[in-house]
């Protein structure tokens, strides 16, 4: 998107705000949120396209709030201003008449403060006609599947007490799997702002080289505990089950966390292990669906100790707690867990001898209460001995306690960390990824 275009998108969205706040009555409050994106998306298959094309999306919701209740509308944004203004005084008025049909609301949080921000991160992302060269020259001969998705993504807010954000950023991600002729597959993604073709070389190397090992015939192990490096890419898949019911505020007081004992001190984590959340890399926006601000940084777990939850407005007022701009779910959106001290060349030589193991997928909890994750290996799984690959494995099935692979049985965590994106396209581009190193654990339990 060209930086015109941009600019007129931001004129237009503080255009919407002024004409709300000058139709809005005297008891009304109301939040404008608006998400858009103009994005390239590529989807390879046999390394050939087998779709292509440009994506332009946006659309607004509206919160209207009056007499302790509140309604939410969302309709299309296009940047056309009569459009746009059209769509949005019919939501308000229809907001208007369902209002004094709703119950109160005893936890309706109100707009607050004067916080106003802008950030725009411009990128070197590949032109929509060089993406399929530069994607395919390293995988022709390969079966290589995957997407690519690029543009620019614009997150904005505004709202009746004068709060008002704009954050858009170029960026890309390529998801993709390189297959063997068994069926056996290679993950990996690509992602950043600035498409890097000695980087992207290396990854596509990298990927190579361990397709030549999944052509060794396939290891089954029986169920049982095995010392296991994760790389980080799974390091990142089982970090992103504690947005699901461990570091919310509201879950801890509702009894629903599975950091519930690590709260209350009955139980630590390895001191090896650090959490926080950092906004500081400007890949998502800092403010949340109330445009309040979080920290440039907030440790959530300090040397196996939880000193932070996540805690929205919402969930303050409920619980007579202390805000800190997590947003409506408190869910994680910019982790970062701290390195540790195993360097690159150390990992097979320290893992000796058990699993490697690439990625995870299907987790779920299965005992959230004590902090159980259940899911299985996935792409590129290896059998270790002596510090030398000897063979893929067939898939298995784990069951394990964060409270053992995250606290006494965490042998160490890299001295790198490696950027997980995030690759979803549900709805719209999803911005951001965890930070994370490798790590190498004790006795990690499969159970199929």
């Amino acid at each position: 998107m060209k930086i015109e275009e941009l600019s007129a998108l931001e004129v237009s969205f503080n255009q919407l705000i002024e004409n709300l706040l000058n139709k809005k009555a005297e008891n009304e409050q109301f939040t404008v949120r608006l998400s858009s994106e103009r994005s390239q998306f590529t989807r390879f298959n046999h390394a050939k396209v087998r779709q292509t094309g440009c994506v332009a999306d946006g659309w607004i919701e509206l919160t209207l709030m009056a007499d302790q209740r509140s309604s939410v509308r969302q309709f299309p944004f296009t940047g056309n201003w009569d459009v746009d203004w059209q769509l949005t005084y019919a939501a308000l008025q229809e907001l208007r008449d369902e209002l004094i049909l709703l119950p109160i609301d005893p936890y309706l949080v109100l707009p607050s403060g004067t916080n106003t921000s802008r950030e725009v991160h411009l990128g070197n992302l590949l032109a929509a006609e060089a993406v399929v060269p530069n994607v395919l020259e390293l995988v022709t001969e390969l079966d290589f599947t995957g997407i690519y998705a690029g543009g620019v993504v614009i997150k904005a807010y505004g709202d009746s007490n004068g709060q008002k954000h704009w954050f858009a950023t170029d960026s890309f991600t390529l998801d993709y799997s390189l297959f063997s002729i068994s069926g056996q597959a290679v993950k990996g993604t690509f992602a950043g702002s600035n498409w890097d073709k000695s980087a992207y070389i290396a990854k596509i190397s990298e990927a190579k080289k361990q397709l030549e090992l999944l052509s060794r015939p396939a290891k089954e192990l029986p169920r049982g505990q095995y010392k296991t490096y994760f790389a980080p890419a799974a390091v990142g898949d089982l970090l992103m089950m504690l947005s699901w019911g461990s570091v919310s505020e509201a879950d801890i007081q509702q009894g629903n966390s599975a950091l519930a004992t690590l709260w209350r001190q009955e139980k630590q984590l390895s001191t090896a292990f650090s959490l926080k959340e950092n906004f500081q890399r400007g890949l998502v926006p800092r403010f949340n669906e109330l445009g309040e601000v979080a920290a440039p940084e907030l440790p959530v777990i300090e040397k196996g100790y939880l000193v932070n939850t996540l805690v929205n407005s919402r969930t303050a007022k409920e619980y007579q707690k202390i805000a800190n701009g997590a947003n409506v779910s408190e869910t994680l959106r910019a982790p970062e867990v701290s390195p540790g001290k195993l360097v690159f060349e150390q990992i097979f030589p320290s893992l000796d001898t058990g699993l490697y193991v690439s990625n995870l997928h299907y987790l779920n909890w299965s005992d959230r209460q004590t902090g159980r994750i259940t899911g299985m290996t996935r792409y590129a799984c290896f059998w270790v001995e002596n510090g030398e690959i000897i063979a893929p494995i067939e898939n298995l099935r784990f069951d394990e306690s964060l409270y053992r692979f995250w606290g006494e049985n965490l042998v160490d965590l890299t001295n790198f960390q490696e950027f997980i994106p995030e690759v979803g396209t549900y709805e719209s581009r999803q911005l951001g990824g965890s930070l994370v190193p490798g790590m190498l654990v004790e006795d990690f339990t499969y159970t199929l």
